[in-house]
């Protein structure tokens, strides 16, 4: 077994044969005239090495706009880290000048190995980036790296800001407009409403919540604003240029009014997509509505037929004909039983392939739940008659948001590995980094 202490030595020793030789640090840094490395003290104690970097004297600084020399404004002491040596931390130590152009506009000069006023080198940013994509956690990859937490947070934002300028403008024809949903909860009592929106999940306390624009064939996130209302919304759609805006075929979201209107008054040529997934959970609570109702009326004179079997109606046909318990509660001509079979005749409605044909079945359909006197039926079937051109589109591109949903589930997962988030410009830059399919590489 090799001690701590011995593999410390043969580090440092190995360490004194490069500081004896410069050349070392000037290749791995990329350097070229006029900079060269002056000087690489090892502290054996601090368990690091630092490299100093200067440039040849009289070096002249250029202005692009005269061409000619620019007038250096002042010099200023700057520390990057680098990459560890031999598990040595390392750092890179150089007198940077600031230079006046002609135009009075002051600059500091460029360095070759790390982005213009940043902390970090580019060699560090990128094995940063590859660790926050392999861990997922700004605090953990910030403890391995043994660098600060808004130090990390910066290599991030500035990775998706270099990602953001490089992504191509190409078309995209399907988008999905949505916002995270609280994995697991069911519709709030207000769903039976026109065109009441399901509980969502805000990134911070005080219910802040951010709309998310996706590309549903690329399986990305566009962008996201902060807030759900008609503005946002439409600030959301107009960061797509005009080429793409004209190019989208279709958006698919939920039934909600500012959604609807904010894509109406950007995306006037795109067809609006009601999520048959959201409309299926109205159905499903418009059931379960009538089950608690039958259900207390049956308590109140001592009958418990219908305690337990709330998640026996909110599944389909196919996974409950082999079930004797459902078929038994199906046969005893109960209001749920009603409900349970309108809500399956309703999901025939998504297999047709004409719209002549759909909207007589829908018309069909209607009439049963007319004459059938389940008020939270009738509710919804009246909020889908308000939005049937939407549900008929559905029939033209046979398009959902599963994959928005399946974006919300990692939106979900990010918010968790961050243990909240203070503000909507952290969340937007960990989805983005995450979910946005951006080049993040360094330079």
């Amino acid at each position: 077994m090799i001690c701590c202490e011995s593999l410390l030595g043969w580090a440092g020793w190995w360490l004194r044969g490069w500081v004896k030789n410069s050349e070392f640090y000037e290749q791995v840094l990329g350097l070229q005239w006029p900079w060269k490395v002056e000087q690489v003290e090892l502290d054996r104690a601090a368990q690091r090495v630092v490299v100093h970097v200067g440039v040849e004297p009289g070096t002249k600084w250029g202005d692009p706009a005269t061409q000619g020399p620019a007038h250096v404004h002042q010099w200023r002491q700057r520390r990057w880290r680098h990459l560890d040596t031999c598990q040595f931390e390392t750092v890179i130590s150089a007198r940077v000048p600031s230079v006046k152009y002609a135009d009075g506009r002051v600059e500091e000069v460029a360095v070759p190995w790390a982005e213009r006023y940043q902390r970090v080198t580019r060699l560090m940013a990128q094995a940063v980036v590859v660790w926050l994509q392999a861990c997922g956690s700004v605090s953990q990859v910030a403890k391995v790296m043994r660098l600060n937490w808004h130090t990390v947070n910066a290599i991030m934002k500035s990775s998706v800001d270099r990602g953001l300028e490089r992504r191509k403008r190409e078309p995209i024809a399907y988008l999905g407009l949505d916002e995270p949903q609280r994995s697991g909860d069911s519709l709030p009592k207000a769903a039976l409403k026109s065109e009441a929106k399901p509980r969502q999940k805000s990134f911070r306390r005080g219910h802040v919540y951010a709309t998310m624009l996706n590309d549903l064939e690329g399986g990305r996130v566009w962008d996201l604003v902060e807030g759900r209302k008609e503005k946002q919304a439409r600030e959301l759609l107009q960061r797509l240029d005009a080429t793409q805006q004209a190019g989208v075929k279709a958006v698919a979201m939920d039934i909600w009014s500012p959604y609807r209107n904010a894509v109406q008054g950007v995306l006037p040529k795109a067809d609006i997509v009601h999520d048959k997934f959201h409309l299926c959970a109205y159905l499903n609570k418009a059931v379960d509505t009538v089950r608690k109702a039958e259900h207390r009326e049956l308590a109140s004179s001592g009958r418990q037929t219908l305690k337990g079997s709330k998640y026996l109606w909110l599944r389909n046909f196919p996974d409950l004909r082999l079930q004797p318990s459902f078929r038994q509660l199906y046969h005893l001509n109960l209001r749920t039983s009603r409900a349970w079979r309108l809500k399956e005749t309703f999901g025939a409605f998504w297999q047709y392939c004409y719209e002549g044909a759909a909207r007589k079945f829908f018309a069909d359909w209607l009439a049963q739940v007319t004459r059938s006197a389940l008020t939270p039926m009738k509710k919804v079937a009246e909020m889908f008659v308000r939005h049937l051109p939407g549900l008929l589109n559905y029939l033209k591109h046979r398009m959902t948001n599963a994959a928005s949903e399946g974006i919300n589930s990692q939106v979900a997962r990010i918010i968790a590995n961050a243990r909240g988030l203070a503000c909507f410009e952290n969340l937007r830059t960990r989805v983005l980094f995450f979910l946005g399919k951006l080049d993040l590489s360094p330079a």
